[in-house]
């Protein structure tokens, strides 16, 4: 159980009632033709919006839930290397995590820390910068054993404030036209605090407890807030409460425990939504309210973390809620929540769950395009009207550029417009009200349909009949693979992740009418265009084959085209980018990489100009290698020791031409581990319980050794008389006072089950509240023993263990509230517990 003592922030105001409605702007055109579109779900798969994923070094995103977003944490000390100077910054790891995103078609959302309890497992837990070392005080976080640095220190706030500042200049607009780089979706703001969080829980403001406080004052936080606001233009932020400095900033909310219910004191309450809607007086919703911040989501962005206890079971009850799950329909329309990082939940959703579809649908932005206006034919100049309106609970935040085109009859989009209409103006148009308003009327009326309109140019189009399209150009389509080759050493990808890339996701309308490739297909119109002549292109080329490779070079042939005067020529493109042109039907492309893969098309040309559809794209993978080509040595394992819940794994070291700079542990086929040194533990085991392992070697760019010999363990069985439950479930609980393993439980002062205790997932949860005791008898001689070992297991299966040493012998030992310091009798042993975060 994790009880916030919140942050204050300047005085707290009345909530802030409905927000005003945009104002109305123009109408359709209505002496253009009107055409009518059909409403069809949007697919769960958008750009900057849904369930976000951790993002792990060569994991494989397309198994994920399908999506637009990654989520990584950094340490601070990962970009700021430089212990002579908090100005000089190394942004190498940070810009792998970009580009491998990318590969994937998906951006970041991100937050650096200062304090990670334990580490990421691919991050530090500790990441204070080398530059402060001996410039300020540090303090220790004893119940998370986190180093925690003075905040309020001048040296700290300096460092913090560097990183702002050279974060920005990097990245806040490195994007097209100044806007923000095209890999990042949403900041975290982070650095203060545990996990990057702002609260440095038990060790804060709550002085009761008898901890010291180690969050910063608020003249620090609003020097913090204040920074970020002055700092960023462009890239969403978003902070976890509605801090000292945020009322007026240009900064959203994250909601860390969405949509969670906690028990506290016997109480079951939400941690979002607001005390009108039964939720605690620290709730998300309730602190935004308190300060009249609950309409932020209309221009900065709301995201999140679905708690992890209940990320697996997020949805098996939408629209409503059930246990620890709040009502989620309520908490996704009040929070207007746009992403969520849900690691369990991507890796573990059906894409076919009805259930799931609609919660991912109804996050963020939906956007459809219920008519256009234009007429059928067009010469010289026309005009274009397009009307877009929201049904989702936010707006999308960012400018992407909206581009109208002419397709032709090949499928071909052969002329385009780049447009300046503003997306993020198509605010939603319901929206629910708080009860704390007092409005009565439920939903509101909020946004309303946005008409565009753009005056269009028919020059050099050839007189014939197109399709009008429209299409929300993604600016990830810049991230090529070829860009990815070319970045410097340091932050170059191997080429097997690069070998992995994807087309983006296209923004996706809730249109019958958007094809899988993003066009939206507005209808049918006639150019008089300022074609003479020649107007007809040339059939586009079949055929198109890979002939042969070599190390650097790809021979292409196909079948040649045909036209009403006669074909002159051929362009040649690679990865979607024209490299030559040919007169015949072959064409060698050279100086290529060895061991790389190409994308080829083909479209043909005749003497008027007029250029045909492309052909069908084919791959090409030249011969050989780039770079360190040489796998390493098959290392030779063994299991030197084992545990009812745990194997020992060591091997010998592998060899490479290079250097080996990692290891990857397999139990049976899933990855567990990937350790840079010889030796493994695998946890969290069942005893009694065969299990079969092999380790691979890996060097720096990739390159992975044949599997070792596998070597098949079985745990130890459990000990006799220590575990006290085993989670089967058998028999229900409660049963004659009994756990199932048919041991005495009891007990007071429980908050679950009026102190009784409930049932989650097969096993008993009982959560201590410090007034009381509660023992198990085991009845097992404890002479010889000298750890107890508490194993808490939650509802979506993962388990915890605490222990505590003393002298043997049987003796009693009481658990305390992670949240209160009382002084324990000397004659029992402690035993401290905690929940998730």
């Amino acid at each position: 159980m994790l009880l916030l003592a919140l942050l204050p922030t300047a005085a707290s105001a009345a909530p802030a009632g409905p927000p005003p409605r945009p104002a109305a702007g123009p109408g359709p055109d209505t002496s253009l033709a009107t055409h009518t579109y059909a409403y069809a779900d949007a697919p769960v798969g958008q750009p900057l919006k849904g369930f976000a994923p951790y993002l792990f070094p060569g994991d494989n995103l397309s198994t994920k839930y399908p999506g637009g977003l990654v989520w990584s944490y950094f340490a601070l000390n990962e970009v700021m290397k430089d212990p002579a100077s908090c100005a000089v910054f190394d942004w190498s790891v940070f810009e792998k995590a970009l580009d491998e995103a990318a590969v994937w078609g998906r951006q970041v959302a991100f937050r650096f820390y200062l304090e990670y309890p334990g580490g990421s497992g691919t991050h530090p837990g500790n990441g204070i910068p080398p530059c402060l070392n001996g410039k300020m005080a540090l303090r220790t976080n004893g119940f998370w054993g986190t180093v925690s640095p003075d905040y309020d220190d001048p040296d700290v706030i300096a460092a913090i404030t560097s990183f702002i500042t050279a974060f920005a200049n990097r990245y806040d607009r490195a994007g097209p036209g100044g806007t923000a780089d095209p890999r990042i979706g949403f900041m975290s703001l982070g650095l203060v605090g545990l996990w990057g969080e702002w609260h440095t829980w038990p060790y804060d403001r709550d002085a009761a407890d008898g901890y010291p406080d180690l969050m910063p004052t608020d003249a620090t936080i609003r020097t913090i807030i204040g920074a970020f606001d002055a700092a960023f233009a462009n890239i969403q932020l978003e902070v976890r409460y509605p801090l000292a400095g945020t009322e007026t900033a240009n900064i959203g909310f994250h909601d860390d425990s969405w949509p969670y219910k906690e028990w506290r004191g016997g109480q079951l309450k939400g941690m979002t939504l607001p005390m009108s809607m039964n939720g605690w007086d620290d709730a998300f919703l309730q602190l935004q309210l308190n300060t009249g911040t609950e309409n932020r989501w209309t221009s900065q962005s709301i995201g999140g973390e679905a708690r992890p206890e209940i990320q697996g079971s997020l949805y098996t009850d939408w629209p409503g809620g059930s246990g620890q799950v709040d009502d989620v329909l309520a908490a996704t329309e009040l929070t207007h929540i746009t992403w969520m990082i849900n690691q369990t939940g991507a890796g573990g959703y059906s894409v076919t769950d009805p259930k799931v579809a609609a919660g991912v649908r109804k996050m963020g932005y939906n956007l459809h395009i219920p008519q256009a206006n234009f007429n059928a034919t067009a010469a010289g100049t026309f005009k274009v009207g397009v009307t877009m309106q929201n049904s989702g609970v936010a707006p999308f935040y960012y400018p992407w550029t909206t581009v109208i085109g002419l397709r032709d009859a090949t499928g071909a989009v052969v002329k385009t417009w780049d447009t300046s209409w503003d997306l993020r103006q198509v605010q939603p148009l319901k929206i629910r009200p708080f009860p704390d308003w007092g409005v009565g009327t439920d939903p509101l009326d909020f946004g309303r349909p946005v008409n565009f309109s753009a005056t269009l140019s028919t020059a050099g189009v050839p007189a014939g009949s197109y399709s009008l399209v429209l299409k929300v150009r993604n600016p990830l389509e810049a991230v090529t693979p070829d860009v990815l080759r070319a970045r410097p050493a340091a932050s170059r990808l191997t080429d097997w992740i690069i070998d992995q890339w994807r087309p983006r996701l296209p923004l996706s309308f809730a249109n019958a009418n958007q094809g899988a490739d993003g066009w939206v297909n507005l209808g049918p119109l006639v150019t008089g265009g300022t074609c003479t002549g020649d107007c007809v292109a040339p059939s586009a080329p079949s055929g198109l084959a890979v002939t042969g490779v070599t190390n650097t070079s790809v021979a292409l042939s196909w079948s040649a085209s045909t036209d009403n005067v006669g074909v002159t020529g051929y362009q040649v493109l690679r990865d979607g980018t024209q490299i030559g042109t040919a007169t015949g039907t072959s064409y060698t492309d050279t100086g290529r990489s060895p061991g790389q893969t190409y994308q080829y098309t083909v479209r043909a040309v005749d003497a008027a100009g007029n250029v045909s559809g492309p052909s069908a794209v084919v791959p090409a993978t030249t011969s050989g290698c780039a770079g360190d080509c040489t796998a390493p040595t098959a290392p030779s394992l063994t299991s030197p020791a084992k545990t009812d819940t745990s194997v020992s794994l060591s091997w010998t070291g592998a060899t490479d031409n290079v250097g080996v700079t990692g290891y990857e542990v397999f139990r049976g086929s899933t990855l567990v581990g990937s350790p840079t040194g010889t030796s493994f533990v695998d946890t969290g085991l069942t005893a009694s319980t065969g299990y079969s392992y092999t380790v691979k070697a890996r060097d720096a760019v990739g390159n992975r050794s044949p599997a070792s010999n596998a070597v098949a363990v079985t745990t130890a069985a459990a000990p006799a008389g220590l575990t006290l439950d085993d989670f089967d479930g058998t028999p229900p609980y409660p049963s004659a006072a009994q756990n199932d393993l048919g041991k005495w439980t009891g007990g007071n002062c429980f908050l679950d089950g009026g102190g009784s205790g409930v049932v989650s997932g097969g096993a008993l949860s009982l959560r201590y509240n410090n007034c009381g005791w509660f023992g198990s008898d085991v009845g097992v001689d404890l002479s010889n023993r000298t750890y107890l070992v508490i194993r808490v297991k939650g509802a979506a299966g993962e388990s915890r263990r605490t222990s505590t040493s003393g002298s043997a012998g049987p003796r009693r030992c009481s658990a305390t509230s992670p949240s209160t310091a009382a002084p324990t009798p000397s004659s029992r042993r402690p035993i401290r517990t905690s929940g998730s975060r």
